[in-house]
């Protein structure tokens, strides 16, 4: 274990976890997995007893909303967009509030977009009502307004969101859990034998082209968005790190310095929570 790795997460008392459609949904049209997500709850029990509070940053609401309504495909139009996603959000946040009570947690939903992050007044407004949620030991469950949330003023993904949340709140660590080990330095679906990133300390440009390739069927990001958020982490002195959110516990396992994932180390200064 790269004892900079170990260094970083012995320190983890504040921990953002980024969901993707592909883990809530299963990377199809079948609504949305509760088993995942009792799993994810299991897991953010545990981490709570240990002393480390937990934010969700969710995708699938748009992809619930195609369940719903029975579509096969993600259309392009904001509008229909727009509406998947007021159909899907309330069924996206009754399983986590459902499957959340079942292991004795209670969940909040925070709708953000980008104007409640570039607004002085709103930026302050979401700090302290999060604030106010973690006190009372409340798990956040943050996803984008999509429903209101045009070209302009939308995040774009969740990865960047997660990365804007995590300094919003001043967390120690960014984990974005999807469905592949990690960073690959191509992508492991074209070429098996492509090789797994453990640690990166820089991000070259070799990395970001091998990272644009990728992307996401049900939602809007893939490993490039996952490249932007890293960066903007490493920049702002917090680590991230990029896992498969299907392997059993695998939060208890990064915090317990087992080398899972890619872990970005940060480069600049971290600073305190408040």
């Amino acid at each position: 274990m790269n004892p900079e790795r170990s260094h970083h997460l012995s320190r983890v008392r504040r921990l953002v976890v980024k969901v993707g459609s592909s883990l809530v949904t299963g990377g199809k049209t079948r609504g949305i997995r509760t088993r995942f997500l009792s799993g994810l709850a299991s897991q953010i029990r545990g981490l709570k007893g240990q002393g480390v509070e937990c934010l969700v940053v969710t995708s699938g609401a748009i992809a619930a909303g195609l369940s719903e309504l029975g579509l096969r495909s993600r259309p392009t139009e904001i509008p229909m967009l727009q509406a998947l996603a007021a159909v899907g959000q309330s069924n996206l946040m009754h399983a986590y509030e459902l499957t959340f009570h079942r292991h004795g947690l209670k969940v909040a939903q925070i709708l953000l977009t980008r104007e409640d992050i570039s607004n002085p007044q709103r930026y302050a407004n979401a700090r302290n009502t999060l604030g106010q949620l973690f006190k009372h030991e409340i798990v956040p469950v943050v996803n984008e307004n999509d429903t209101v949330a045009v070209e302009e003023i939308k995040f774009g993904d969740n990865d960047n969101l997660a990365s804007l949340v995590s300094q919003l709140v001043k967390a120690d660590l960014l984990v974005l859990l999807t469905d592949t080990d990690g960073f690959f330095e191509e992508d492991p679906r074209v070429n098996p034998r492509a090789k797994l990133l453990s640690d990166i300390t820089t991000l070259d440009s070799r990395l970001e082209k091998s990272a644009a390739h990728s992307r996401s069927p049900l939602g809007t990001g893939g490993m490039a968005t996952k490249i932007q958020a890293a960066k903007k982490m490493m920049q702002s002195g917090v680590p991230m790190v990029i896992a498969n959110g299907n392997k059993k516990n695998i939060l208890g396992k990064i915090l317990s310095f087992e080398k899972v994932g890619t872990f970005f180390h940060p480069s600049g200064a971290a600073r305190g929570n408040s």
